[in-house]
């Protein structure tokens, strides 16, 4: 199955009060990992590529891996550009054979955002591509992002239409109260979403798709090994799943999971060399990581985004 654009993904999982999982990818063994968990799962999927990870994987070599995965899967998979910072990044992946991109104007003023939306919008539809715009700014660190918690906002909902109609943009990125990156809340904090935001935000923009970054749940065994064999890491807590299922039953109809598979795969092989210090084969421990990264997914697809058997 060729390449797909979100369009017909979103339109679904609207319907269907479900969302798509939007799982970063860096390596080979990060999209076996997903792709095998999706279609065990018979889930539709979206690969998402940072531009950090572009950089280090190379554009041709994660294109020949994601054209690979729909060869074995046969599944309908979107490629998405994360967090595109400017036009040129965005038409490089267009270019490039991507089927979405994300326009990242939030720290622009409200105008500014929307005069670049627009010039991303006007190409890509040009070339058969879809969208996502963000309004509001999330706290936190992963990859090229980094907001400091007094720079954060929440999205206004009186914005949302003004920004859709004025820039033709095809699915919009909210802040509710999700982080990026693994430290989101301290513990004794009760992480809580802005379910008033997203509700008034759906009467604003009816039928029309949400998407939520930031949405890692960190959970606390998979910090516990890698802490157990020399990891650093301190306690945190992530957003709470049964906020991000709730969620997806809403307008939200995609949700990003990145810091989840990192921190499953640098468990796995920190527990791995841990308990096998003489190993040097990077088959030994990075099989058993591909394995963590499916379970993960699998139980993302299946609990989390309610999309198994959605494909």
């Amino acid at each position: 199955m060729p390449l797909v654009t979100s369009t017909e993904m979103f339109k679904k999982a609207y319907e269907g009060g479900y969302a798509i999982g939007a799982f970063n990818v860096n390596n080979m063994e990060i999209i076996q990992g997903i792709t095998e968990a999706a279609k065990e799962e018979n889930a539709p999927l979206i690969l998402q590529v940072s531009a950090g990870a572009r950089k280090y994987a190379n554009h041709t070599y994660l294109m020949k891996l994601i054209e690979a995965a729909e060869i074995e899967t046969g599944l309908p998979i979107c490629v998405h550009l994360d967090h595109g910072e400017s036009f040129e990044i965005c038409k490089s992946c267009i270019d490039g054979g991507f089927t979405s991109v994300m326009i990242d104007g939030s720290g622009l003023p409200f105008a500014e955002n929307i005069k670049l939306t627009k010039q991303v919008v006007e190409y890509a539809h040009d070339h058969g591509v879809v969208v996502e715009g963000e309004l509001g700014r999330l706290a936190g660190v992963e990859d090229a992002v980094n907001v400091k918690e007094e720079d954060s906002s929440y999205t206004r909902p009186e914005d949302v239409f003004e920004f859709v109609s004025k820039t033709g943009v095809d699915s919009l990125a909210i802040a509710i109260g999700t982080s990026h990156g693994a430290y989101k809340f301290k513990p004794g904090t009760k992480p809580q979403l802005r379910f008033d935001i997203l509700e008034q935000i759906e009467k604003n923009l009816p039928n029309y798709p949400i998407v939520l970054h930031g949405s890692s749940s960190v959970p606390q065994d998979l910090v516990a090994i890698v802490n157990q064999y020399g990891g650093n890491m301190p306690d945190a807590i992530g957003v709470p799943e049964d906020m991000l299922r709730q969620a997806a039953r809403s307008a939200v109809c995609k949700i990003n999971i990145d810091s989840d598979l990192r921190l499953a795969m640098t468990a796995s092989i920190r527990k791995h060399m841990g308990e096998n210090p003489a190993d040097f084969d990077p088959r030994k421990y990075l099989k058993p990581a591909r394995e963590a990264i499916k379970q993960v997914v699998k139980h993302k697809l299946s609990y989390v985004l309610g999309c198994s058997g959605k494909a």
